[in-house]
């Protein structure tokens, strides 16, 4: 056990000490704030305002366009489609109409591409103004019209709210927030998973060509090697790990005083006038909206302890896997792609069912997806903000350790033998006949 000890101390010393591991620390959180209220911001202020000529033929949508933050709307005489741009317009609006009573199409035309902001918002007004104008036909007033809308406008018109039940317990949902907590954890596990995993490799392979492995073999056991290398770098990401949260918290709790809410009001109404890309900016939105109640509408005894876990495990079961073929490989860096493959697909995959989680976190998807020990870190985490069944949990995280228990008896097989093989290309095949082969 104290040679275990050392190995560990030697592998977590050098690498906190490492440049590299100073910049990630600081810059991680830097740059995921970076792109939170990036988004925000270039949603409150990154789409310019496109003048737009309106010939209506029909007269049934003169004057009924509404300015907003994409297109602004004239209705100059004569326009048409060879001078509107002499009239100071980059696009004209043509209603097109064979009777002057009703409009046959409607079609835009632009010199240049004005992006799909621009087009989606004209195709809302359209649809709304044929709405208001339907209704109209039908006897309704432009007054009742007008107060209809305060008044379905109006908080009182919708009182709206989720909750949750379990048992007794009834709690209010917040799913843009659970949304936002389970990215950030799947795709924190994930980055963990290929940084670290891929941090074991690299430091076997350097044993190994250098011949250290050699050195230290004749001392200490391969197994415990292996084990002592992947729990110091365990201890290195869970080190670091600890110090984002801290400065994540306090990025949040200074967030206030660089982004003001008139900004996050302006990306609001961008995300409601643009149907088709608001999901771009809904992680942002959510995320700064929900600080309010942040505390109140999820359960952090539960995720806190749970993201530890399986941030660990998660590393633990495939920091074994990466180290057994960090064993194997050479000095050739194809061979090691190669042998990685199997090893990076199901954590890839992790994300595209963690995506599929966040959407449907009851599916069944969902569920066999957080029980596999290969995918379970990644889409459990985006599960539990949206509350899971005890049992399920308990599942995932049993069926993890013994994964991580299967991965690590095999590893040390392939370890062992890999560790002291020089100049010979090896197979899966018999990476396969090492680890299940008898001692």
């Amino acid at each position: 056990m104290n040679k275990i000890w050392i190995i560990i101390k030697r592998e977590y010393v050098t690498r906190v000490r490492n440049k590299t591991f100073l910049l990630s620390t600081f810059l991680f959180p830097l740059l995921m704030f970076a792109l939170i209220f990036g988004g925000a911001f270039i949603g409150a202020n990154g789409t310019e305002q496109r003048k737009i000529a309106v010939n209506d033929q029909s007269g049934l949508y003169r004057n009924n366009f509404k300015d907003g933050s994409s297109v602004a709307f004239g209705y100059p005489d004569a326009v048409t489609r060879d001078n509107y741009k002499d009239k100071g317009f980059e696009g004209i609006l043509i209603v097109y109409s064979a009777d002057q009573q009703k409009a046959d199409s409607v079609r835009l035309y632009t010199e240049k591409q004005l992006g799909l902001s621009t087009d989606e918002a004209i195709k809302n007004q359209i649809q709304k103004i044929n709405e208001n104008r339907l209704l109209m036909e039908r006897g309704v007033t432009r007054n009742t019209l007008d107060s209809i809308k305060q008044l379905s406008e109006s908080k009182d018109a919708l009182n709206y709210r989720s909750y949750q039940v379990r048992g007794a317990e009834v709690k209010e949902d917040n799913k843009k927030l659970a949304i936002v907590i389970g990215y950030i954890s799947g795709f924190i596990i994930y980055i963990v998973l290929f940084i670290y995993g891929a941090a074991v490799m690299r430091g076997v392979m350097e044993e190994k060509t250098n011949r250290i492995a050699e050195v230290m073999v004749s001392s200490v056991k391969p197994f415990q090697l292996m084990l002592g290398k992947i729990i110091g770098i365990a201890a290195v990401g869970l080190t670091q790990l600890f110090l984002w949260i801290i400065l994540i918290f306090i990025l949040s709790s200074l967030s206030s005083l660089f982004i003001s809410p008139e900004v996050l009001e302006e990306a609001q109404k961008m995300n409601e006038s643009m149907p088709s890309m608001a999901s771009n900016n809904t992680m942002a939105l959510s995320f700064l909206e929900g600080k309010t109640v942040l505390f109140n509408s999820v359960n952090w005894a539960l995720v806190i302890p749970c993201f530890i876990f399986y941030f660990l495990f998660g590393y633990l079961f495939y920091a074994s896997l990466f180290a057994a073929v960090g064993s194997v490989v050479n000095e050739d860096p194809q061979e090691a792609q190669s042998l990685m493959l199997p090893i990076t697909l199901p954590i890839v995959l992790g994300i595209f069912i963690m995506i599929n989680a966040v959407q449907n976190p009851g599916g069944s998807l969902a569920f066999w997806g957080s029980v596999i020990p290969f995918t379970s870190p990644i889409v459990m985490m985006s599960r539990i903000p949206f509350g899971v069944p005890w049992w399920q949990l308990g599942i995932s995280m049993i069926s993890l350790i013994i994964g991580f228990l299967f991965t690590t008896w095999l590893s040390a097989k392939i370890y062992r033998t890999g560790i002291l093989l020089y100049g010979k290309k090896v197979t899966l095949k018999e990476m396969a006949k090492w680890a299940f082969r008898k001692a």
